[in-house]
């Protein structure tokens, strides 16, 4: 006790000192809460303030724009599923374009995408400035008169594309040196030749006008044997055999027959994810759902 007592024993002059300092502490709390506070007025110019206002919603808006995903031109017959999505596709309108390009059928115009996706007006007019078809949709050429060469069709047989010289194929209008050179080393590149005229379309440099004008005086008679791979059991390694199908695209082909419990057919595969749809006829010469 004695202890505490020498804590709280205090000399005159203390005590007067602690009392001024609390005397001290009320009068400032008095100050604080009784006395008026001083209003300043401040002088502010209202047009700057408007055209400070006016700068900071131009760039939010502005950096609203950058955010968003940007378009470029396109050819809305390889959409992809993703490539959709970002468009503001729904899924439904996604499937009905694959199922459209899965019979090897093409888009044309904006009012065929339209009629075969059912994309709303409101859509359609926010993406349709971007489509981009090849040049010979763009800019038809006017038609000419094939008489001459429809007499030559009816009056020849067809002549086999695997065994045609250089000089034969350029006999077609619109294959010069250099495309007929093309053709001829592609088909070397296997040892029987081309499988199918499908093939044509690997074929870099050949528009489909100018495929339909070689198919009308040429086709394969005696096409390359191969024995087709099962599409329920082929192996990745043996996937990548296939022209077109890398070891990414096999993998996802395999993971999707997983899912699927096996194809029931060869048009599945378009919905296997990044799948070329524009080839799949070409990859069907070597698969089978057997």
């Amino acid at each position: 006790m004695n202890f505490l007592k020498s804590h709280f024993q205090f000399s005159k002059k203390q005590r007067s000192g602690i009392f001024a300092l609390l005397l001290c502490v009320i009068c400032m709390q008095g100050i604080y809460f009784f006395v008026d506070k001083r209003s300043y007025n401040y002088n502010t110019d209202s047009n700057k303030l408007t055209q400070y206002q006016n700068s900071i919603d131009s760039l939010k808006v502005l950096a609203l724009q950058n955010s968003k995903p940007k378009i470029y031109p396109f050819n809305p017959n390889y959409i992809t599923d993703y490539k959709g999505y970002t468009l503001g596709m729904t899924k439904q309108q996604i499937d009905r374009l694959h199922h459209f390009r899965a019979q090897n059928r093409w888009i044309n115009s904006k009012a065929q995408f339209q009629n075969v996706t059912k994309v709303p007006d409101s859509l359609l007019n926010t993406i349709a400035p971007y489509f981009k078809f090849p040049e010979w949709v763009s800019t038809p050429k006017a038609k000419q008169n094939y008489t001459v060469n429809n007499i030559e069709k009816n009056t020849y047989t067809k002549i086999d594309l695997n065994k045609a010289t250089a000089t034969q194929l350029q006999q077609v209008n619109g294959v010069g040196k250099t495309l007929s050179n093309r053709i001829i080393k592609y088909r070397n590149k296997f040892k029987d030749g081309f499988i199918a005229d499908v093939q044509l379309q690997n074929i870099y440099g050949l528009s489909p006008e100018v495929i339909q004008k070689i198919q009308n005086r040429f086709t394969v008679k005696t096409p390359r044997l191969i024995k087709k791979l099962n599409i329920n059991t082929v192996t990745k390694d043996a996937l990548v055999t296939v022209e077109h199908i890398d070891y990414e695209l096999a993998a996802a082909i395999i993971e999707q027959r997983i899912l699927r419990d096996g194809f029931k057919t060869l048009t599945e595969l378009t919905k296997v994810k990044d799948f070329p749809i524009h080839k799949l006829e070409i990859i069907k010469l070597y698969l089978s759902v057997d």
